[in-house]
């Protein structure tokens, strides 16, 4: 079986995000592709987030938390609602819930797209945050994958 992975028609690996997917654009979340899921994948998690924020905002930063992707979703199309496919979409660190585009204040900064396969579904609110997440998903990952894009003021 081929191993999990996490692509974007809108860019490659260690490529530049388009501007459109930023906040303070048209703050939609890019297109995304999911192969190779291990058989016993139940679900997914996609945690998009900006280590590179630690410096001026003093952490790292989410932009996207999302659980209970079905395990057979092939495809995220761009501006997608996760509501409409029965997933749910936590708070992001600007306060709102679903996608909050890249918006780094000081210089280009790597923003990871984090893509995990879960055995089980997650009985989570959308109050949830992604510390509350990543714990009811220890012990039932059995897949990750990640793909990186940068994003410049």
């Amino acid at each position: 079986m081929a191993d999990l992975q996490l692509t974007s028609p809108a860019f490659a690996d260690g490529a530049a995000i388009p501007e459109r997917y930023g906040y303070t654009e048209d703050n939609v979340n890019p297109p995304l592709e999911i192969s190779g899921a291990p058989s016993s994948t139940e679900t997914f998690l996609i945690v998009v987030d900006d280590p590179d924020a630690r410096e001026p905002a003093g952490k790292i930063w989410d932009h996207w938390v999302v659980w209970n992707i079905d395990g057979d979703t092939e495809s995220v199309p761009e501006g997608w609602d996760p509501e409409d496919a029965g997933a749910v979409a936590g708070e992001n660190d600007y306060g709102e819930t679903g996608w909050g585009g890249p918006n780094p204040p000081d210089r280009e900064h790597t923003y990871r797209f984090l893509l995990y396969a879960l055995d089980d579904r997650l009985d989570l609110s959308a109050a949830a945050t992604k510390d509350d997440v990543y714990d009811a998903a220890e012990g039932c990952v059995v897949g990750k994958a990640q793909l990186e894009g940068t994003y410049a003021p």
